[in-house]
């Protein structure tokens, strides 16, 4: 269900919900709109793919199994669904060491926004004047190549959300929105002391982990979250007990997240309330820590859609009051768009579906962007040197491919196929759950960015299991539900493929 307040929705917040229209990558330069029937036959990287799924063995095959029983002699390997052909594999298809060929609806992780081996992306490998930037990795934060500022400005700069003109490269998503957050204390921090700087006695306390200089400030995060695996973010990741198990952690606010009902538009009261009920604990969360726990919430940050957590979505009316909340209570604003960003969802930023009065005040970014980082308003931009910093700030040659990617991403206007392939599956998805809804329910999403529910865990379970074993590789997320996260050069005829599998499986319980 793709929402937009309309008039008098601002008003009382509910009222009314429509289709929107899918908005071209940036206002800077938009792609002309091409018939999506025309525009599917002309799309580079697929002209290399077999027709349908080729299946040789079961998953894992032989080959593949034997390689696990090697890495496990290595490393803990339970994690490892095949080892993979990256050689053979090509646009929406990844073959696996038994020669399998598979329809990829998961894309390592939502992360290759033009599937396997994409010319553009073959082309920056072969240009000779990219090769010293893969031989001597530079330091970025010190040592920058002399194309980086304008590489910048061609690839990240080009495709910033409004309102967003500072951005800080990181390697990936963790360390994206653990910098995000030090942004966030360092502005929180600069309003408590009313601009000054901190004395002399605050900058040696703090090299012990003592205030005034370290402050005991919090970040308000959400039940179902996922920000990453590193020690901070880990604090605001509550999707599953594997993640967190034997860490030591930060007593932070953990807030409750819209948990909809479907069919959306016959639970309309239901799902109200809990947009209600989910901002109230908001607000009293961030006023418990700050005054009864002496703890202030300086950062709040959210994801467009929980995407491990089971893809959850809320509406543009708990966004728009999310943001207002924490304005009211000088809260820095994080969106974390790492896995629904550059087209995921049929726009290039999901939280371009929440018409916000104002733009968030961080972004992160990741996956699909090839390389980590954040947007950020001017006003959190540091004071000095070194406080967000790393050795490589990310890598010089992903932004190389980003470039690419976009190029082509416009060329062949591959966010308005998202939007058109993606209305046609979710079509697909809840004609299936109505012919099956003793198996699976609850079909959403935006863009090709779709998720359904299994009727339990061991069912969807099954759903992933017997798919992989017909040629169609999808994921899990959260307690029940499966997750599609295909590229954006996945078409109708990949959408019919998958959902004609999709049926067979769910014909054989």
């Amino acid at each position: 269900m793709l929402w937009r307040t309309t008039s008098g929705c601002a008003k009382n917040g509910f009222n009314t919900f429509k289709m929107l229209s899918a908005r071209n990558l940036s206002s800077q330069a938009e792609a002309p709109v091409v018939a999506p029937e025309r525009q599917q036959t002309q799309i580079q990287g697929i002209d290399k793919e077999p027709d349908m799924p080729i299946m040789n063995t079961s998953i894992p095959g032989p080959n593949s199994v034997k390689m696990i029983g090697k890495m496990s002699e290595i490393q803990n390997s339970g994690a490892i669904n095949v080892f993979v052909d990256y050689e053979k594999s090509t646009g929406n298809y990844i073959a696996d060491a038994d020669n399998n060929m598979l329809l990829d609806t998961y894309m390592q992780i939502a992360s290759l926004p033009l599937g396997y081996n994409h010319p553009a992306i073959i082309n920056v490998l072969k240009d000779p004047k990219n090769q010293n930037i893969f031989v001597n990795r530079p330091a970025l934060g010190s040592f920058p190549p002399l194309s980086w500022v304008e590489n910048l400005e061609r690839s990240l700069l080009s495709i910033a959300p409004k309102g967003l003109k500072q951005v800080q490269t990181m390697a990936c998503g963790s360390c994206a929105n653990e910098n995000a957050f030090k942004a966030g204390f360092f502005w929180y921090n600069n309003l408590q002391r009313g601009g000054k700087p901190p004395t002399q006695k605050d900058l040696e306390s703090c090299i012990m982990n003592k205030g005034p200089a370290c402050p005991d400030l919090s970040v308000l995060s959400f039940k179902g979250a996922f920000h990453g695996r590193t020690m901070g973010v880990l604090a605001t990741t509550h999707s599953k007990h594997v993640h967190k198990q034997d860490v030591p952690t930060l007593d932070w606010p953990i807030a409750d997240f819209p948990r909809y009902k479907y069919p959306y538009e016959d639970n309309l009261e239901y799902n109200k309330k809990q947009d209600e009920d989910c901002l109230k604990n908001v607000a009293e969360l961030i006023d418990y820590y700050n005054e009864s726990k002496k703890k202030p919430v300086a950062v709040m940050i959210v994801e467009p859609i929980q995407s491990e957590g089971g893809d959850n979505l809320a509406t543009p009316y708990f966004f728009q009051n999310l943001q207002r909340i924490a304005k009211e209570k000088n809260v820095i604003f994080i969106v974390d768009e790492v896995q629904t960003g550059l087209g995921a969802t049929g726009k290039l930023w999901c939280h371009e579906y929440f018409d916000l009065p104002s733009p968030p005040d961080i972004m992160s970014f990741a996956k699909k962007a090839q390389t980590g980082g954040y947007f950020y308003k001017d006003s959190l931009r540091v004071d000095a040197a070194y406080r967000i910093y790393n050795t490589w700030l990310g890598d010089p040659i992903r932004i190389l491919y980003l470039e690419a990617i976009i190029e082509t991403m416009r060329k062949d206007n591959l966010i308005e196929l998202n939007r058109v392939v993606g209305e046609h599956m979710l079509n697909g998805l809840k004609t299936l759950c109505k012919e099956h809804p003793h198996l699976i329910n609850s079909a959403r999403g935006l863009g090709t960015f779709n998720a359904f529910d299994g009727v339990d865990a061991d069912v969807r379970d099954q759903i992933v299991g017997k798919l992989k074993n017909i040629g169609v590789l999808t994921g899990g997320s959260g307690s029940k539900t499966l997750r599609v996260r295909p590229s954006l050069i996945f078409t109708k005829k990949h959408c019919d493929i998958f959902l004609d599998k999709l049926d067979t499986v769910l014909k054989s319980f």
